[in-house]
């Protein structure tokens, strides 16, 4: 039965393929997990919550370094799988709670800093994601966040948007890197800055067995890759020939909540 909301959609999605994101290369082990720690500077006494958690890598590897992460998803089976791989690893600081990012069950200042990474392209309201974010964290508080995004040029933004649509259902929107920075003012934080930007190089095959796209979406995939101008292949690396693939662009934010 399709989904009747953006959050049923999602979990529809991601439900069935929760385990493919324990392993995932990129989503376990990609750099970025390494910066996003690092843009934290946390002190080892901080309350950090994880919006969009997933398998729960950057809570895991964000909770060596503070005090308690809780780690929130929409989709039960990420959550579930997230505990799980957080018990294989005897991490006692990080739980993991199933919540919509637009409406936290969590009081006013309650964390001291917050994280998400890759997710908020999934988020059916991201202003809205934003402004919880920025009620549930203390004043001076800082909100790292790790998105794919998409170029400034809108040929190239509206080429990335409609392959990641035909990829996965659950998709919202790749945002540009100026949409981001007016989004995380208009919620009320300050300082919002880009702090790197750099390409996640995927194989073809994958990218779309990871998500389950059906074999007619991935060959209009291919299709678009085949025939794309030379600008579309140069800025997201299309590959077209066996191997395929490509290097989708993603941005790493800092902000802070004012004290």
């Amino acid at each position: 039965m399709p989904a009747t909301n953006p959050a049923e959609s999602v979990q529809q999605q991601f439900g069935a393929v929760a385990a493919a994101y324990v392993t995932s290369s990129y989503h376990a082990n990609g750099a970025d997990l390494g910066e996003l720690l690092a843009a934290g500077e946390f002190t080892g006494a901080e309350r950090v919550l994880d919006l969009g958690c997933g398998a729960g890598h950057a809570a895991l590897r964000v909770a060596p370094a503070v005090a308690e992460v809780v780690g929130v998803d929409v989709t039960p089976e990420m959550v579930a799988v997230a505990t799980e791989l957080a018990a294989s690893r005897r991490m006692a600081n990080v739980r993991f709670e199933q919540a919509d990012v637009t409406r936290l069950p969590f009081p006013d200042a309650s964390f001291d800093a917050i994280t998400s990474r890759q997710s908020a392209h999934h988020y059916s309201d991201l202003p809205r994601a934003l402004s919880e974010a920025f009620r549930v964290l203390r004043p001076g508080g800082r909100f790292v966040i790790v998105d794919t995004v998409a170029p400034e040029d809108p040929a190239l933004d509206t080429f990335l948007n409609c392959f990641e649509l035909l990829r996965d259902a659950s998709h919202v929107r790749d945002w540009r890197g100026s949409e981001w920075l007016r989004m995380l003012s208009a919620a009320g934080f300050e300082s919002a800055e880009v702090l790197s930007r750099y390409g996640i190089p995927l194989d073809g095959d994958a990218w779309v067995q990871r998500m389950r796209t059906p074999s007619q979406k991935v060959q209009t995939i291919r299709l678009l890759f085949r025939e794309a101008p030379a600008a579309q292949r140069a800025a997201f690396e299309l590959r077209s020939d066996d191997p395929w693939g490509l290097s989708v662009p993603s941005a790493l934010f800092r902000a802070r909540k004012p004290a």
